[in-house]
Protein backbone atom coordinates (compact mmCIF):
# COMPACT_ATOMS: atom_id res chain seq x y z
CA UNK A 1 0.00 0.00 0.00
CA UNK A 2 1.13 3.57 -0.68
CA UNK A 3 2.38 5.24 2.71
CA UNK A 4 0.85 8.63 0.82
CA UNK A 5 -2.87 6.99 1.47
CA UNK A 6 -2.41 6.02 4.95
CA UNK A 7 -3.06 7.78 8.27
CA UNK A 8 -0.83 7.70 11.58
CA UNK A 9 -2.47 8.47 14.95
CA UNK A 10 -1.26 9.16 18.36
CA UNK A 11 -3.62 7.94 20.91
CA UNK A 12 -2.98 7.58 24.78
CA UNK A 13 -4.88 7.18 27.92
CA UNK A 14 -5.08 9.38 30.59
CA UNK A 15 -3.09 12.35 30.47
CA UNK A 16 -3.21 13.81 34.23
CA UNK A 17 -1.62 16.82 34.73
CA UNK A 18 -2.88 18.38 37.22
CA UNK A 19 -1.87 17.34 41.37
CA UNK A 20 1.54 16.62 41.22
CA UNK A 21 2.86 17.29 37.94
CA UNK A 22 1.10 20.82 37.97
CA UNK A 23 3.16 21.58 41.17
CA UNK A 24 6.34 21.04 39.45
CA UNK A 25 5.44 23.71 36.44
CA UNK A 26 6.25 27.29 36.29
CA UNK A 27 2.93 28.21 37.14
CA UNK A 28 1.45 25.63 39.98
CA UNK A 29 -2.07 25.94 41.05
CA UNK A 30 -2.64 26.58 45.04
CA UNK A 31 -1.82 22.65 46.23
CA UNK A 32 -4.53 22.04 48.78
CA UNK A 33 -6.61 19.46 48.68
CA UNK A 34 -9.54 17.88 49.57
CA UNK A 35 -8.25 14.48 49.80
CA UNK A 36 -8.25 11.50 52.85
CA UNK A 37 -5.10 10.35 51.86
CA UNK A 38 -3.26 13.82 50.94
CA UNK A 39 -4.08 17.30 51.92
CA UNK A 40 -1.43 18.95 49.51
CA UNK A 41 -0.66 18.66 45.66
CA UNK A 42 3.23 18.62 46.97
CA UNK A 43 2.67 14.90 48.83
CA UNK A 44 2.52 13.66 45.48
CA UNK A 45 5.77 15.30 44.42
CA UNK A 46 7.29 13.60 47.68
CA UNK A 47 6.04 10.33 47.03
CA UNK A 48 7.57 10.16 43.69
CA UNK A 49 10.46 11.38 45.02
CA UNK A 50 10.53 9.24 47.88
CA UNK A 51 10.29 6.50 45.49
CA UNK A 52 12.73 7.34 42.63
CA UNK A 53 14.90 10.39 43.65
CA UNK A 54 14.98 14.71 43.48
CA UNK A 55 12.20 15.87 40.71
CA UNK A 56 13.76 19.03 39.65
CA UNK A 57 11.35 22.20 39.77
CA UNK A 58 9.98 24.21 37.98
CA UNK A 59 10.64 22.01 35.07
CA UNK A 60 10.72 23.52 31.38
CA UNK A 61 7.22 22.51 29.37
CA UNK A 62 8.71 19.25 27.57
CA UNK A 63 10.17 17.61 31.07
CA UNK A 64 7.14 15.39 31.64
CA UNK A 65 6.95 13.96 28.25
CA UNK A 66 10.59 13.17 28.34
CA UNK A 67 11.45 10.15 26.20
CA UNK A 68 7.83 10.40 24.84
CA UNK A 69 9.23 13.72 22.79
CA UNK A 70 11.62 10.88 20.94
CA UNK A 71 8.60 8.41 19.79
CA UNK A 72 6.18 10.95 18.70
CA UNK A 73 9.31 12.61 16.45
CA UNK A 74 10.41 9.23 15.49
CA UNK A 75 6.65 8.44 14.41
CA UNK A 76 5.33 11.43 13.67
CA UNK A 77 1.61 10.61 13.41
CA UNK A 78 -0.36 13.02 11.70
CA UNK A 79 -2.93 13.72 14.51
CA UNK A 80 -2.23 13.31 18.38
CA UNK A 81 -5.47 12.29 20.38
CA UNK A 82 -5.21 11.73 24.26
CA UNK A 83 -7.87 11.48 26.94
CA UNK A 84 -6.57 15.00 29.24
CA UNK A 85 -8.13 13.75 32.57
CA UNK A 86 -7.39 17.21 34.74
CA UNK A 87 -9.92 20.51 34.73
CA UNK A 88 -7.47 23.32 33.87
CA UNK A 89 -8.63 26.34 35.97
CA UNK A 90 -8.07 28.67 38.36
CA UNK A 91 -11.50 27.73 39.73
CA UNK A 92 -12.20 26.98 43.86
CA UNK A 93 -14.97 25.64 43.52
CA UNK A 94 -14.21 21.42 44.36
CA UNK A 95 -17.01 19.15 43.81
CA UNK A 96 -16.86 17.09 46.97
CA UNK A 97 -16.03 14.18 45.38
CA UNK A 98 -12.80 13.37 47.39
CA UNK A 99 -10.08 14.02 44.43
CA UNK A 100 -9.76 16.36 42.42
CA UNK A 101 -7.42 17.39 39.53
CA UNK A 102 -6.74 20.43 38.06
CA UNK A 103 -3.55 22.61 36.43
CA UNK A 104 -3.23 26.06 36.20
CA UNK A 105 -3.93 27.61 32.85
CA UNK A 106 -0.64 28.97 33.05
CA UNK A 107 0.92 25.99 32.59
CA UNK A 108 -1.22 25.16 29.30
CA UNK A 109 2.37 24.42 27.35
CA UNK A 110 3.00 21.39 28.95
CA UNK A 111 0.09 20.11 26.62
CA UNK A 112 1.10 22.25 23.84
CA UNK A 113 4.94 21.10 24.10
CA UNK A 114 3.68 17.91 22.71
CA UNK A 115 1.66 19.63 20.00
CA UNK A 116 -1.31 17.32 20.62
CA UNK A 117 -4.53 17.87 18.29
CA UNK A 118 -7.56 17.30 20.59
CA UNK A 119 -8.02 16.59 24.02
CA UNK A 120 -10.90 14.29 25.22
CA UNK A 121 -12.72 15.59 27.92
CA UNK A 122 -15.07 13.21 28.61
CA UNK A 123 -14.43 12.01 32.10
CA UNK A 124 -14.70 11.91 35.60
CA UNK A 125 -12.33 15.03 36.36
CA UNK A 126 -12.92 17.17 34.26
CA UNK A 127 -15.76 18.95 36.18
CA UNK A 128 -13.85 18.63 39.47
CA UNK A 129 -13.71 22.34 39.94
CA UNK A 130 -17.58 22.82 38.71
CA UNK A 131 -18.83 24.13 35.71
CA UNK A 132 -17.09 27.62 35.98
CA UNK A 133 -13.90 25.31 35.97
CA UNK A 134 -14.96 23.16 32.78
CA UNK A 135 -15.22 26.87 30.93
CA UNK A 136 -12.26 27.97 31.72
CA UNK A 137 -10.60 24.39 30.64
CA UNK A 138 -12.24 24.99 27.37
CA UNK A 139 -11.38 28.81 26.64
CA UNK A 140 -7.31 27.50 27.50
CA UNK A 141 -7.38 25.17 25.09
CA UNK A 142 -8.65 27.22 22.88
CA UNK A 143 -6.29 29.66 22.85
CA UNK A 144 -3.82 27.60 22.85
CA UNK A 145 -5.15 25.89 19.41
CA UNK A 146 -6.12 22.39 20.54
CA UNK A 147 -9.46 21.03 19.63
CA UNK A 148 -11.79 19.55 22.41
CA UNK A 149 -14.08 16.68 22.17
CA UNK A 150 -16.87 15.18 24.94
CA UNK A 151 -17.87 18.58 26.18
CA UNK A 152 -18.95 21.56 25.39
CA UNK A 153 -20.91 25.05 26.99
CA UNK A 154 -24.07 23.02 25.66
CA UNK A 155 -25.15 20.06 24.74
CA UNK A 156 -25.08 19.83 20.85
CA UNK A 157 -21.42 21.35 22.07
CA UNK A 158 -20.22 18.33 24.04
CA UNK A 159 -22.03 15.88 21.15
CA UNK A 160 -20.76 16.86 17.97
CA UNK A 161 -17.38 15.85 16.74
CA UNK A 162 -14.34 17.38 16.46
CA UNK A 163 -13.33 17.69 13.05
CA UNK A 164 -9.29 17.66 12.50
CA UNK A 165 -7.24 17.61 9.16
CA UNK A 166 -4.69 15.30 8.64
CA UNK A 167 -2.71 17.04 6.16
CA UNK A 168 -3.59 15.49 2.46
CA UNK A 169 -4.57 12.24 3.98
CA UNK A 170 -8.39 13.61 4.42
CA UNK A 171 -10.39 14.26 8.07
CA UNK A 172 -10.71 12.68 11.44
CA UNK A 173 -13.47 12.98 12.75
CA UNK A 174 -13.35 12.64 16.84
CA UNK A 175 -16.53 12.01 18.88
CA UNK A 176 -16.16 11.31 22.81
CA UNK A 177 -18.42 10.43 25.36
CA UNK A 178 -18.37 9.54 29.28
CA UNK A 179 -19.74 6.96 31.06
CA UNK A 180 -21.16 5.93 34.45
CA UNK A 181 -19.05 3.02 35.20
CA UNK A 182 -16.31 5.22 34.91
CA UNK A 183 -17.34 7.18 37.58
CA UNK A 184 -18.55 10.07 35.34
CA UNK A 185 -21.80 11.59 37.45
CA UNK A 186 -25.04 11.34 35.67
CA UNK A 187 -25.50 15.39 36.24
CA UNK A 188 -22.35 16.29 35.13
CA UNK A 189 -24.08 15.83 31.54
CA UNK A 190 -24.00 18.90 29.25
CA UNK A 191 -27.74 20.56 28.70
CA UNK A 192 -29.37 22.33 26.28
CA UNK A 193 -27.63 25.55 27.55
CA UNK A 194 -25.54 24.30 30.25
CA UNK A 195 -22.22 22.78 29.97
CA UNK A 196 -21.08 19.43 30.92
CA UNK A 197 -19.64 16.52 29.36
CA UNK A 198 -21.31 13.91 26.79
CA UNK A 199 -22.73 11.52 29.11
CA UNK A 200 -23.38 8.01 27.74
CA UNK A 201 -26.46 6.87 28.82
CA UNK A 202 -26.31 3.10 28.33
CA UNK A 203 -24.90 0.79 26.15
CA UNK A 204 -27.53 0.14 24.35
CA UNK A 205 -28.42 -0.38 20.19
CA UNK A 206 -30.13 2.61 20.60
CA UNK A 207 -27.56 5.07 21.70
CA UNK A 208 -25.43 3.42 19.01
CA UNK A 209 -28.01 4.19 16.73
CA UNK A 210 -27.62 8.04 18.20
CA UNK A 211 -24.08 8.61 17.74
CA UNK A 212 -24.35 7.35 14.09
CA UNK A 213 -26.64 9.73 13.63
CA UNK A 214 -24.37 12.48 15.25
CA UNK A 215 -21.48 11.21 12.69
CA UNK A 216 -23.54 11.09 9.76
CA UNK A 217 -24.63 14.98 10.14
CA UNK A 218 -20.90 15.75 10.34
CA UNK A 219 -19.14 13.00 7.86
CA UNK A 220 -17.88 13.24 4.63
CA UNK A 221 -17.08 10.26 1.91
CA UNK A 222 -13.44 9.38 3.00
CA UNK A 223 -13.75 10.68 6.70
CA UNK A 224 -12.23 8.15 9.70
CA UNK A 225 -14.42 8.19 12.42
CA UNK A 226 -12.99 7.33 16.12
CA UNK A 227 -15.04 6.67 19.31
CA UNK A 228 -13.40 7.68 22.30
CA UNK A 229 -15.21 6.40 25.46
CA UNK A 230 -13.85 6.63 28.99
CA UNK A 231 -15.53 3.60 30.70
CA UNK A 232 -14.94 0.87 33.11
CA UNK A 233 -12.47 0.70 36.58
CA UNK A 234 -9.35 1.77 37.14
CA UNK A 235 -8.35 -1.61 37.48
CA UNK A 236 -8.68 -5.17 36.33
CA UNK A 237 -7.88 -6.96 32.96
CA UNK A 238 -11.10 -8.26 32.45
CA UNK A 239 -13.50 -6.96 29.87
CA UNK A 240 -16.88 -6.63 30.30
CA UNK A 241 -19.29 -8.10 27.79
CA UNK A 242 -21.45 -5.02 27.80
CA UNK A 243 -18.22 -2.83 26.68
CA UNK A 244 -17.52 -5.71 23.76
CA UNK A 245 -20.81 -6.05 22.35
CA UNK A 246 -21.03 -1.81 22.27
CA UNK A 247 -17.66 -1.52 20.65
CA UNK A 248 -18.42 -3.81 17.89
CA UNK A 249 -22.14 -1.85 17.34
CA UNK A 250 -20.30 1.39 17.10
CA UNK A 251 -17.87 -0.52 14.02
CA UNK A 252 -21.03 -2.29 12.52
CA UNK A 253 -24.20 0.08 12.81
CA UNK A 254 -22.11 3.36 13.29
CA UNK A 255 -19.09 3.15 10.60
CA UNK A 256 -16.65 3.88 13.74
CA UNK A 257 -13.36 2.86 12.62
CA UNK A 258 -11.00 3.11 15.71
CA UNK A 259 -12.80 2.59 18.83
CA UNK A 260 -10.83 4.62 21.84
CA UNK A 261 -11.14 2.98 25.18
CA UNK A 262 -9.38 4.65 28.41
CA UNK A 263 -10.30 4.83 31.95
CA UNK A 264 -7.83 1.62 33.27
CA UNK A 265 -4.82 3.10 35.22
CA UNK A 266 -3.19 -0.19 33.16
CA UNK A 267 -2.98 -1.18 29.22
CA UNK A 268 -5.64 -3.26 28.26
CA UNK A 269 -6.42 -5.70 25.68
CA UNK A 270 -6.60 -4.58 22.31
CA UNK A 271 -9.33 -6.40 19.75
CA UNK A 272 -9.24 -5.82 15.91
CA UNK A 273 -12.82 -6.26 14.66
CA UNK A 274 -14.35 -5.83 10.93
CA UNK A 275 -10.71 -4.66 10.38
CA UNK A 276 -11.23 -1.97 13.05
CA UNK A 277 -8.69 -1.42 16.19
CA UNK A 278 -10.96 -1.68 19.48
CA UNK A 279 -8.43 -0.13 22.74
CA UNK A 280 -10.56 -1.43 26.12
CA UNK A 281 -8.26 0.18 28.04
CA UNK A 282 -5.61 2.46 26.77
CA UNK A 283 -3.80 3.22 30.69
CA UNK A 284 -2.58 6.09 32.07
CA UNK A 285 0.54 8.06 30.10
CA UNK A 286 0.96 11.02 32.68
CA UNK A 287 0.39 10.74 36.35
CA UNK A 288 1.53 11.40 39.78
CA UNK A 289 1.33 7.63 41.19
CA UNK A 290 4.84 7.26 41.84
CA UNK A 291 5.06 5.75 45.23
CA UNK A 292 1.02 4.79 45.53
CA UNK A 293 0.72 1.24 47.31
CA UNK A 294 -2.12 -0.82 46.91
CA UNK A 295 -2.27 -2.18 42.84
CA UNK A 296 1.42 -2.82 42.62
CA UNK A 297 1.07 -6.08 40.22
CA UNK A 298 -0.90 -4.08 37.34
CA UNK A 299 2.48 -1.84 37.47
CA UNK A 300 0.98 1.41 36.47
CA UNK A 301 4.62 2.87 35.90
CA UNK A 302 4.64 0.94 33.09
CA UNK A 303 2.79 3.02 29.85
CA UNK A 304 1.90 3.09 26.44
CA UNK A 305 1.88 5.00 23.40
CA UNK A 306 -0.63 4.00 20.85
CA UNK A 307 0.52 4.57 17.05
CA UNK A 308 -2.77 2.93 14.88
CA UNK A 309 -1.56 3.45 11.19
CA UNK A 310 -5.50 3.44 8.71
CA UNK A 311 -5.91 3.33 5.57
CA UNK A 312 -7.47 6.79 4.57
CA UNK A 313 -9.77 5.42 2.01
CA UNK A 314 -11.13 2.46 4.08
CA UNK A 315 -10.42 3.38 7.12
CA UNK A 316 -9.16 0.12 8.57
CA UNK A 317 -6.59 -0.60 10.46
CA UNK A 318 -2.93 -1.48 8.06
CA UNK A 319 -0.47 -1.89 11.18
CA UNK A 320 -0.34 -0.68 15.24
CA UNK A 321 2.66 -0.19 17.06
CA UNK A 322 2.76 0.85 20.36
CA UNK A 323 5.96 2.51 22.62
CA UNK A 324 6.58 1.37 26.36
CA UNK A 325 7.45 4.08 28.70
CA UNK A 326 7.90 4.15 32.41
CA UNK A 327 6.99 6.86 34.41
CA UNK A 328 10.01 7.98 36.73
CA UNK A 329 10.61 11.51 39.02
CA UNK A 330 7.33 12.59 37.01
CA UNK A 331 8.31 11.97 33.59
CA UNK A 332 8.29 9.43 30.79
CA UNK A 333 11.59 7.27 30.42
CA UNK A 334 12.79 4.18 28.38
CA UNK A 335 11.85 1.19 30.87
CA UNK A 336 14.71 -1.33 31.12
CA UNK A 337 14.78 -4.54 29.41
CA UNK A 338 12.90 -6.53 31.88
CA UNK A 339 10.26 -4.24 32.38
CA UNK A 340 9.52 -3.77 28.44
CA UNK A 341 9.56 -8.14 28.43
CA UNK A 342 7.16 -7.78 32.05
CA UNK A 343 4.66 -5.57 29.53
CA UNK A 344 5.28 -7.27 26.20
CA UNK A 345 4.08 -10.71 27.79
CA UNK A 346 1.14 -9.00 29.82
CA UNK A 347 -0.28 -7.77 26.34
CA UNK A 348 0.20 -10.53 24.22
CA UNK A 349 -1.72 -12.52 27.24
CA UNK A 350 -4.81 -9.76 27.02
CA UNK A 351 -4.59 -10.01 23.37
CA UNK A 352 -4.43 -13.66 22.80
CA UNK A 353 -8.07 -13.54 24.19
CA UNK A 354 -9.37 -11.92 21.17
CA UNK A 355 -7.02 -13.72 18.81
CA UNK A 356 -4.36 -11.74 18.41
CA UNK A 357 -0.62 -11.61 19.86
CA UNK A 358 2.01 -8.71 20.26
CA UNK A 359 5.66 -9.37 19.65
CA UNK A 360 8.77 -7.00 19.68
CA UNK A 361 10.23 -5.32 17.31
CA UNK A 362 12.93 -3.26 18.52
CA UNK A 363 12.38 -1.63 21.07
CA UNK A 364 8.33 -1.49 19.61
CA UNK A 365 5.27 -3.70 20.40
CA UNK A 366 3.48 -4.66 17.03
CA UNK A 367 0.22 -6.26 17.01
CA UNK A 368 -0.07 -8.87 14.57
CA UNK A 369 -3.03 -8.67 12.39
CA UNK A 370 -4.04 -12.12 10.88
Amino acid sequence: MDRDSEITLFLSGDVMTGRGVDQILPRPSVPQLHEAFAGSALDYVALAERANGPVPRPVGWSYVWGAGLEVLAREAPALRIVNLETSVTTSEDAAPKGINYRMHPGNVGVLTAARLDCCVLANNHVLDWGRDGLLETLDTLARAGIRVAGAGRTLDAARAPSVLEAGGSGRVLVIAFGAEDAGVPHDWGAGVATPGVCALPDFSDRTVDEIACLLERTRRSGDVAVASVHWGPNWGYEVPAAHRRFAHALVERAGVDVVHGHSSHHPMAIEVHRGRPIFYGCGDLLHDYEGIGGHERFRNDLVLMYFPTLDAATGELVRLTMAPLQTRRLRLTQPAPFDRLWLLEVMDRECRRFGHRVTLRHDRFALELA
